[in-house]
């Protein structure tokens, strides 16, 4: 009974969720700046956006795959901090190809080529905001310049998520 009572919930909760846009947010809280989508998760926990869910996938991200899914997003902006060879803190967006050529360098075990990959096929508009870390050794804080652009995309999306502020990389 209380299985069932649970998983009713969960479906509920789902279902209110279902169709909104979605950021999910990538990284680990333990390396440094590698911390920022975390820390968006919880700037939009803390101070919700109306029409955004926030998703932290921390270091597993794959693991959010199907919940994803089932929510059917309509757009969803995945950050994670990318080594693009920029200053601390720059924003940049990053397309598949960008991605598979420049072979960007994450923290995650599974590709970020796949990633983008499967969250595409979730039928959702997919943006992805790479953050130029300062440094990603584990027990480092979180640099002021990643913190300053965790801020900036927080902004964005309250002034109504127009992301082509952001430049794609070159």
């Amino acid at each position: 009974m209380l299985d069932q009572e649970a998983g009713d919930i969960i479906a509920a909760t789902e279902a209110a969720d279902r169709g909104q846009n979605i950021v999910f947010c990538v990284g680990s809280v333990l390396r440094g700046d590698d911390a920022a989508g975390p820390l968006l998760a919880k700037r939009l926990e803390d101070e919700p956006i109306s029409g955004w869910l926030a998703v932290d996938g921390g270091q597993t991200p794959e693991n959010d795959l199907g919940y994803l899914r089932r929510l059917a997003p309509k757009r969803l902006l995945l950050v994670d901090a990318a080594v693009m060879e920029l200053e601390p803190g720059a924003i940049r967006r990053l397309a598949p190809e960008n991605v598979a050529i420049q072979s960007l360098i994450t923290t995650h075990t599974l590709p970020i080529t796949y990633l983008l990959g499967e969250l595409e096929s979730t039928g959702a508009e997919v943006t992805f905001l790479g953050i130029q870390p300062a440094g990603t050794e584990f027990f480092d804080p979180v640099s002021p310049a990643v913190r300053k652009a965790v801020e900036r995309i927080y902004q964005t999306l309250k002034e109504g998520a127009d992301f082509s502020v952001f430049p794609f990389v070159d």
